[in-house]
């Protein structure tokens, strides 16, 4: 069967995904002719990599009844033609035995094939957040744009864009976690905040294993971070003299006594075993 051809205008920047898709009127998607399964292979450079096999399935048995309703758009190569985007309609109708799909040939660049790929997936919210991440880099280093100029470009605010670029500098065991849906979005910005990598991995598998919610996950951040500052700033400074300290106190006291610091607050203890000792201690503090 032969398509409909179309003049064919370079897409505009910025303008969604009908703009990236050459020969996007009305009249042209009419174009739509159908190709063997087989002469379509998957793009390389498509950002999302994780397929959830039981939505696959689902959309398997809904073509089985329904048939593809949304043709699938394909670009031609030496080899043959290749996904655009649609590619998990190309796989549940794999998986549903259809021997033909409807598809509609644009003439798009590698580029332009990744960036459609993109929006559509974002726009289907079908990316996990490393994926989503992964792309956004990589359009930012093949175009040269800047956070705001891609926001632009993919339809989310610049903030969006630069929190997820941010996921990329978690260490890889944490985005697999992400990737897996052990940990959200949210409990990844969380996370971020720690920036000793030993306890990011500890935190990380604390909240993995204990389910904790994003709120509860700040929570432990600010216990971390309030911890383990105070505590270098006095092993580095004052830690001999905190000791000498304490030391001076229990010889006045004849008792135990210790310091938890936390932030510039903290706790002086005194430890006593009895009440007669209890008595002591106060008799050394009253001065009596």
């Amino acid at each position: 069967m032969t398509e409909s051809k179309a003049q064919v205008k370079r897409p505009a920047l910025g303008r969604g995904l009908g703009a990236l898709i050459p020969g996007g009127s009305p009249a042209e998607r009419k174009g739509v002719m159908n190709l063997g399964i087989e002469e379509i292979r998957p793009n390389r450079a498509q950002p999302r990599r994780h397929f959830d096999e039981r939505h696959i399935e689902e959309l398997a048995e809904s073509i089985r009844s329904k048939g593809v309703l949304l043709p699938l758009i394909v670009r031609r190569d030496s080899d043959g033609y290749v996904l655009v985007a649609g590619e998990r309609r190309w796989r549940a109708a794999q998986k549903a035995g259809l021997r033909e799909l409807p598809v509609m040939v644009r003439e798009v660049t590698d580029n332009e094939s990744f960036e459609i790929a993109l929006i559509e997936n974002i726009q289907r919210e079908d990316l996990n957040p490393v994926e989503e991440a992964e792309a956004y880099k990589r359009l930012i280093e093949e175009h040269g744009l800047t956070q705001e100029e891609l926001a632009a470009r993919v339809g989310k605010e610049r903030s969006t864009v630069a929190n997820a670029l941010r996921l990329l500098r978690l260490p890889d065991a944490i985005k697999e976690a992400i990737v897996a849906g052990q940990l959200s979005m949210g409990h990844a910005r969380a996370l971020l905040a720690i920036s000793d990598e030993g306890d990011l991995r500890k935190a990380a598998e604390k909240v993995i294993a204990e389910n904790l919610s994003v709120r509860a996950v700040e929570a432990l951040v600010q216990r971390l971070k309030s911890r383990r500052l105070p505590g270098k700033k006095r092993d580095a400074h004052g830690g001999a003299q905190v000791r000498h300290l304490i030391e001076k106190l229990q010889r006045r006291l004849g008792a135990k006594v210790g310091l938890r610091d936390q932030g510039g607050k903290g706790v002086l203890e005194i430890r006593y075993s009895s009440l007669q000792e209890l008595d002591r201690v106060l008799a050394a503090i009253l001065g009596e």
